[in-house]
């Protein structure tokens, strides 16, 4: 796919990341840009490929524009901004009162995609993304990594659609539509995989953390999750039954969280203590 060339000239920044910047056009509020930083071609353009699959299997996300490149030599992704929306994280931050709605609506939202049949030729299986990631991870001992591969390898196989990266934050809407957004990590699997990160977000991760990212204290994120269970499970399903299931799935994060961090992470992988 050949990169459409664009100015800069026509954009503000607007924010960034760990992989690039992220601009608003400056005359149309409909369009957002995403560059990734110097010396990065492929990966903008795997991610603009995989955002259009991703579109037309159907699953709510905003439709992808076009691959570009910027007069300095810098790739990215043109979007169509959704006007309007909030995601769940920030929602749930500015009306707690409303906490059961938006758990409730997320929940929905996450049981249509993980109910989404897959061509398993075009994407990913998430088993093989996480063996990638464990064999690259230099703090497990041998013995651990045995022990990690064989509890994904254990785990029932699914053909249906995988975030990825699925945290309430990473869900929008704007009226009565819903969208998934940030979908680069979006491949096939056990939904259990993918519900391990909402766990992480909501209950593991620190409330230093939780603060700056979600914009709430942890005790409304872990209420967030209490009233996500039921709605997502059903009533029948209590919220220590359901974290006694997905805790080594939330423990499995752990690769991704060293290989970004560069360090072993202790307090993530103390999730994995029924796996190791």
């Amino acid at each position: 796919m050949e990169a459409l060339k664009i100015s800069l000239d026509d954009y503000v920044l607007s924010g960034g990341g760990a992989n690039g910047e992220s601009y608003d056009h400056k005359s149309d509020p409909s369009v957002m840009l995403k560059l990734y930083f110097p010396g990065k071609i492929r990966q903008p353009l795997d991610e603009m490929l995989l955002a259009r699959k991703v579109y037309d299997l159907g699953i709510p996300t905003p439709e992808p524009g076009e691959y570009v490149v910027t007069e300095d030599g810098r790739y990215g992704i043109r979007f169509h901004r959704i006007l309007g929306k909030k995601s769940y994280s920030r929602a749930t931050a500015d009306e707690p009162e409303k906490l059961d709605r938006f758990a409730a609506e997320f929940a929905q939202m996450c049981l249509k995609l993980h109910a989404t049949k897959v061509d398993t030729t075009q994407f990913e299986n998430v088993k093989e993304r996480y063996y990638r990631l464990l064999a690259e991870n230099p703090f497990f001992s041998t013995a651990e990594k045995d022990k990690i591969g064989k509890f994904i390898a254990d785990t029932p196989d699914e053909d249906t659609a995988i975030h990825g990266d699925l945290q309430f934050s990473n869900a929008i809407f704007a009226g009565d539509k819903r969208y998934f957004i940030d979908l680069g990590d979006f491949c096939y699997g056990n939904h259990l995989f993918d519900l391990g990160m909402v766990y992480v977000c909501c209950c593991l991760s620190e409330e230093a953390f939780i603060k700056e990212t979600f914009h709430m204290p942890k005790s409304l994120s872990v209420k967030f999750w209490q009233s996500f269970v039921p709605a997502y499970f059903g009533e029948g399903t209590t919220v220590a039954e359901a974290e006694e299931l997905i805790r080594p799935y939330a423990g499995l994060k752990t690769i991704i969280i060293e290989r970004d961090t560069r360090r072993p992470m202790p307090e993530f992988r103390a999730a994995l203590t029924s796996v190791l």
